[in-house]
């Protein structure tokens, strides 16, 4: 099995389509961020994560959706493959659990939104995001010891923005990149996109654990609702404003990185 992984993650075409997918994620994030300034500005969109991108892919028809949902099939491939054998440049195995974790991460995120594109286009409805993220969490809270699960969720999200935001404190990020096929001012949208997109998952972290502190599930939400939750704060439109240009650098980051990731 390892072997068979090692060789997928060496093969031109994996990587070649990998990379490719990486692209599109990038894409996914500039576009949230775009949706993030409408509302910061006073334009409501209908959602400001990634269903609400792909309610604005869907306007220029449904083969849009499913070339975005391909290629972040391809994407979530190849961060799977690097979750079992990547990342074999890092000398510490902690170190290199840990990006292997991370891999596995961004794989389930890139395939669960790939599955909405694919439901979108052949259904069209993408759902509310927050109000299934409210059903989910009511269901939990009704579990034996709830509250204490979705309080442990939410500092498991507090720990993963912390350790993202991290990132880009510390230009850690420049570590995966081969920085002589990257442009010098990666730095600077890196460190911008690292941390802004740390900011928005503290943002949920803090709503899911005022969900479990509370026990109410109408107070959880994911970056739909952390986003306008930022929106409704005095200086809201400035502090969304600012979130969503870390959104969009992420993006940019992404961009770069499918051609000077390491793996």
């Amino acid at each position: 099995m390892a072997t068979v992984a090692h060789e997928a993650r060496r093969h031109p075409v994996v990587q070649t389509l990998g990379r490719v997918g990486m692209v599109v994620y990038g894409a996914v994030h500039v576009l949230i961020a775009w949706l993030a300034l409408q509302v910061a500005f006073g334009t409501d969109a209908e959602q400001t994560d990634s269903k609400g991108a792909l309610s604005e892919l869907a306007k220029n028809g449904a083969w849009l959706l499913w070339a975005v949902g391909i290629g972040l099939v391809f994407f979530a491939v190849w961060q799977l493959i690097l979750a079992f054998v990547g990342y074999t440049y890092v000398s510490k195995k902690r170190k290199r659990i840990s990006k292997r974790v991370g891999s596995a991460a961004r794989a389930i995120t890139a395939g669960g939104i790939a599955f909405g594109a694919f439901k979108y286009a052949t259904s069209g409805a993408a759902g509310d995001s927050t109000q299934q993220q409210q059903e989910l969490t009511a269901q939990v809270l009704a579990w034996p010891g709830g509250q204490l699960i979705v309080g442990a969720i939410a500092i498991g999200i507090l720990v993963t923005a912390g350790v993202i935001a991290y990132k880009g404190f510390k230009k850690s990020f420049e570590k995966d990149l081969e920085m002589s096929r990257a442009p010098s001012w990666i730095e600077p949208v890196g460190r911008i996109g690292w941390i802004g997109k740390g900011f928005a998952y503290g943002v949920i972290g803090v709503l899911v654990g005022l969900a479990a502190i509370n026990a109410d599930p109408q107070q959880s939400g994911g970056m739909d609702k952390a986003l306008h939750t930022l929106a409704a704060q005095p200086f809201g439109m400035f502090l969304l404003s600012a979130v969503a240009i870390g959104i969009a650098a992420f993006g940019v980051y992404c961009f770069v990185a499918a051609r000077a990731l390491k793996e």
